[in-house]
């Protein structure tokens, strides 16, 4: 199948198949006499797996590592539990940072006015100096 094709059987944009193509994610595509890129069935497989690692917010590199395990019938499971598991706590990370920035902005929303003065508290906190949630 071209890049289209494939581009529609997996969900991911024939531009992000070439950009995962340059950055050796995925391995260089055969190509036709005309030149056009051909892609089979488990390349088809691979950007599903790499669409669904990237719905899970997970980076290039844990993704790169995550295919290895994949491609490698022999690999022991805790390899790749420890892998999700990295990712879970920065998740957690970030859902308290969000959480607290949540609870910083809801604060500064209730002690503002929100009537026809100028004088607004939620500016004037945002032109201060950067500190912690």
């Amino acid at each position: 199948m071209n890049i289209g094709e494939a581009a529609a059987a997996s969900g991911v944009t024939a531009k992000m198949i070439r950009y995962y193509e340059a950055i050796g994610l995925i391995p260089k595509a055969g190509r036709t006499d005309a030149g056009y890129r051909q892609y089979g069935p488990s390349d088809v497989d691979t950007l599903r797996f790499i669409r669904r690692a990237r719905d899970f917010g997970m980076p290039m590199p844990r993704i790169e590592r995550l295919i290895g395990l994949w491609l490698d019938r022999e690999r022991p499971s805790r390899e790749v539990k420890t892998i999700a598991m990295e990712h879970v706590r920065e998740l957690e990370a970030r859902i308290a940072e969000l959480t607290a920035m949540d609870g910083a902005l809801r604060e500064l929303e209730d002690r503002c006015h929100g009537d026809s003065r100028p004088d607004c508290l939620i500016l004037r906190d945002l032109g201060r100096s950067p500190g912690s949630w």
